[in-house]
């Protein structure tokens, strides 16, 4: 199993992070990619990935931090991913217009640089959209097809998610497919074998049955188990297809 999304630089890891880490090892996790979002996150991501072999991470700035960001930022976040061998994508980066934390033209903006950086260091981007779907098709669209990206944690219709494997995009889901609430099947079914991954994006969004508790890697498992079951296919099948995906998008050899 491989997660393709988690936050173990949170400080609700702060007490037991490498003891949580070892926990979804012995479940049977394989790897794993720690997400950025901020410069200061990126350096504390790149620091914890080095103390494990089988964790990666990311270095960008999230949307919701745009607003306090710095050309000086993105220059150590490209020195960073430029140099250390951990970080294997850009990201997260994107547009959150439901709480705009930032203004939407400066999301616009630093989701752009993003995307130049990914494409002059020939890194994948992590893409966090909500509330923003057209807007995110539309800038990706402006770099045609230069960059490899991942639509974390989805939950569009099949409009959206078309537009984005059209672009060569990659899909992932999280433990919301597993809430009674959200009905994604639909789209699960659309996706093709080689774009989808799977994802934590712990300490957030627990799957059912540790939904509203603090998220962990271990619970990966829990979502494989859902989207094996909407695709009607076998649990070892999708562990194999996710974890093909995730390692040949992040470009991980294992």
């Amino acid at each position: 199993m491989f997660d393709s999304h988690c936050h173990l630089t949170d400080k609700r890891f702060e007490e037991d992070r490498l003891e949580t880490f070892e926990r979804a090892l012995s479940c049977g996790l394989t790897g794993a990619v720690t997400i950025a979002s901020n410069l200061k996150d990126a350096l504390s991501a790149a620091e914890l990935a080095g103390a494990s072999e089988h964790l990666w991470c990311t270095a960008g700035i999230h949307p919701h931090e745009v607003s306090q960001a710095t050309p000086l930022a993105l220059e150590k976040i490209s020195a960073l991913a430029s140099s250390n061998p951990g970080v294997v994508a850009i990201g997260e980066t994107g547009l959150d217009f439901y709480y705009e934390n930032s203004l939407k033209e400066l999301q616009e903006k630093w989701f752009r640089e993003h995307l130049k950086l990914s494409r002059d260091l020939d890194l994948p981007t992590v893409v966090h959209s909500r509330n923003a779907e057209d807007d995110t098709i539309r800038i990706i669209g402006e770099f045609q097809n230069s960059v490899d990206f991942v639509l974390h944690c989805f939950t569009g219709k099949v409009d959206f998610l078309n537009a984005g494997i059209d672009l060569g995009g990659y899909v992932s889901f999280s433990g919301l497919i597993t809430f009674s609430n959200v009905e994604m099947d639909e789209v699960i079914r659309c996706v093709p074998e080689d774009r989808i991954l799977v994802e934590t994006d712990s300490p957030y969004l627990a799957p059912v049955p540790y939904r509203g508790k603090r998220n962990e890697p271990a619970y990966v498992q829990k979502i494989i188990e859902e989207l094996a079951r909407i695709r009607n296919q076998e649990w070892e099948d999708m562990v194999e297809i996710t974890t093909a995906n995730a390692k040949r998008f992040y470009g991980i050899e294992m």
